[in-house]
């Protein structure tokens, strides 16, 4: 299994929770998909973590570049190997 890796800084708390409204959905329908969760770290930062069967299911689940996210900026997308879960 492989993970995509989100942070984000969130700059609108509103648009971000309703954006997630739409992203969780459509993250639940990629193929491979696994689990996923949707953290909030404090007042301006969060982190998702998606898990896919394989390393290129979770890379063609990745955001794009450009973000398009609501209400937040990401900060960095990084794909890994899950070693371990529980």
């Amino acid at each position: 299994m492989h993970a995509c890796v989100v942070d984000v800084e969130i700059y609108d708390p509103d648009a971000a929770r309703q954006g997630l409204e739409q992203i969780v959905p459509a993250v639940k329908q990629a193929p491979g998909f696994v689990a996923g969760y949707w953290v909030r770290l404090g007042e301006a930062s969060g982190t998702s973590i998606a898990v896919f069967e394989t390393e290129d299911q979770a890379r063609a689940a990745a955001p794009p570049a450009d973000g398009g996210a609501p209400g937040v900026a990401m900060t960095r997308v990084v794909i890994g190997e899950v070693l371990a879960s529980a």
